[in-house]
């Protein structure tokens, strides 16, 4: 099992690092993501809650439902679809307070790749290492902007 949790200060208006985070198809421009496009828009505006996005990371392909959209403090995510590898996600999610110097955000995903022994002895513990260090440096991009 995956269990990773990012905890950063973003010295920015929690308005501008939320828009950054839900805005879905334009996540490509964060290092380490090779692609990534809204899918499906949300119910009742295109990143929100419903919406579908599609990101590529090298070497999966994730397909995220939003599956909670709470402007400017929550944005909770499932991976319905991966591929090489299938992922079985308990949960994602970004929460966002502001915070004297800018904005405090916690990330947090969590469960497990679906291949036996491999998954839980070798994936699962790179998958939480690569994942921390990649939430941590799309906020470090959003500070940064």
């Amino acid at each position: 099992m995956f269990d990773i949790k990012v905890e950063r200060l973003v010295k920015k208006p929690i308005e501008e690092v939320f828009a950054a985070l839900a805005d879905h198809g334009n996540y490509a421009k964060f290092p380490g993501v090779d692609e990534s496009e809204l899918i499906t828009q949300g119910e009742h505006e295109a990143n929100g809650k419903g919406a579908l996005r599609r990101i590529k990371i090298k070497p999966f392909t994730l397909y995220e439902r939003i599956v909670a959209f709470e402007r400017p403090n929550r944005l909770q995510y499932q991976i319905e679809q991966s591929s090489p590898i299938t992922f079985e996600h308990e949960i994602g999610e970004v929460r966002l307070t502001e915070a004297e110097e800018g904005t405090r955000v916690v990330w947090i995903s969590r469960g497990h790749l679906k291949v036996p022994i491999l998954g839980s002895l070798i994936l699962d513990p790179m998958t939480q290492k690569q994942g921390a260090a990649g939430f941590a440096s799309i906020l470090k991009a959003i500070e940064r902007q």
